[in-house]
């Protein structure tokens, strides 16, 4: 989820899924935005008065600062129908030509400060309501649950309730607290989800930075890329890519400042016994082993991604509905200027086969 600017309104047709990125360009995967997000009340009503709620909104206001939060109510007020209303949704999706939506709830939801017992009973209310919202339009919407990263014995079980859902797999932090995901008390975690074909969409909420950015947005602007970063390279240096190469997760935000400074990286894993102690691997070679959103806001930017991850790991996203997102995402996606096969692959392509249940 993200706050800033109110986005300016866009001129001329959204583009729509027969649109070609050139003449003669031939389309026919439907056009996936794997980045949407979904509201839930139900989530908010059964941690509301929870002990602990109280101290991790303290904790948000001091990483965000105040000028960011009068603007973060107002922002999510103004999108509560696109997030909760599924005519609302599927009008949007219909003006930005987007055919199919993977829809994960808000990662305001994650609420990794509960205990065992509210952290289950949230990730399986968060499944059964995001499952709930997907079934009203079914082949448009494929959904996502939550998986308690801060109990990762509670991790495998909300996992598997919300593929028996029907749901596609789990949205997960960067970290829980005091846990990074390179912990190996997450291998059972990742393990099933290796053996299910899960997808595990990675959207931070929040940045360790704290009070340092708490400034002119930073919070965000900074510290999602940072937090990207950070879990990237704890799957990457720690080995579990190694010990789970066939892992579908989805880095939202392009991946963070990573992918396109890696290079430093890769130095110190030559260089460095230490640096180069847990992964088999040059580091830059695990891209081509992960999965990123197109939501970068730079065509350049975008254009480099696909060059060092390979243009069949980038995957359209838009986070919608919030501010931080694109109205355009296939329009942003055209402005890089991609070749034919590379604008539907990423358009879509490569979501159709990744999102497939077989």
């Amino acid at each position: 989820m993200a706050a800033g600017r109110r986005a300016r309104p866009r001129h001329g047709r959204a583009a729509r899924p027969h649109d070609d990125p050139a003449e003669g360009a031939s389309v026919t995967a439907p056009t996936v935005d794997v980045h949407a997000h979904v509201l839930l009340p139900e989530v908010d009503a059964l941690v509301a008065g929870r002990p602990g709620l109280a101290e991790a909104r303290a904790l948000d206001a001091l990483r965000n600062g105040p000028a960011a939060l009068a603007v973060n109510g107002p922002m999510v007020r103004e999108r509560v129908p696109a997030l909760t209303d599924v005519a609302v949704r599927l009008s949007a999706m219909d003006a930005q030509g987007v055919d199919v939506q993977l829809v994960s709830p808000s990662p305001s939801h994650y609420h990794y400060w509960a205990d065992e017992e509210t952290a289950e009973k949230l990730c399986l209310l968060a499944g059964e309501a995001t499952a709930a919202h997907c079934a009203r339009a079914p082949g448009r919407l494929h959904g996502l649950g939550l998986a308690p990263l801060q109990h990762p014995k509670l991790a495998v079980r909300t996992l598997e309730h919300a593929m028996g859902l029907g749901l596609l797999g789990v949205e997960i932090s960067s970290h829980a607290p005091g846990r990074e995901l390179s912990d190996p008390a997450y291998e059972p975690f990742w393990t099933r989800a290796e053996d299910t074909g899960a997808i595990l969409f990675l959207h931070p909420f929040g940045c360790t930075l704290d009070e340092r950015l708490d400034r002119w947005y930073l919070s965000n602007t900074v510290g999602q890329p940072t937090e990207n970063a950070v879990a990237l390279s704890h799957l990457i240096f720690s080995g579990v890519l190694d010990r789970h190469p066939g892992l579908k997760l989805i880095a939202a935000h392009g991946g963070g400042y990573l992918p396109t400074h890696l290079g430093r990286s890769d130095h110190a894993w030559s260089a460095r016994s230490d640096a180069g102690a847990g992964c088999a691997h040059l580091p830059s070679s695990y891209l081509k082993r992960l999965y990123f959103d197109s939501l970068v806001h730079d065509p350049y930017v975008l254009r480099e991604l696909i060059r060092v991850a390979g243009a069949d790991r980038v995957l359209l996203g838009s986070d919608f509905p919030f501010d931080m997102g694109t109205e355009d995402p296939v329009g942003a996606l055209r402005a890089a200027r991609l070749s034919d096969a590379d604008f539907d692959a990423v358009r879509g392509g490569n979501a159709a086969l990744l999102l497939r249940k077989d």
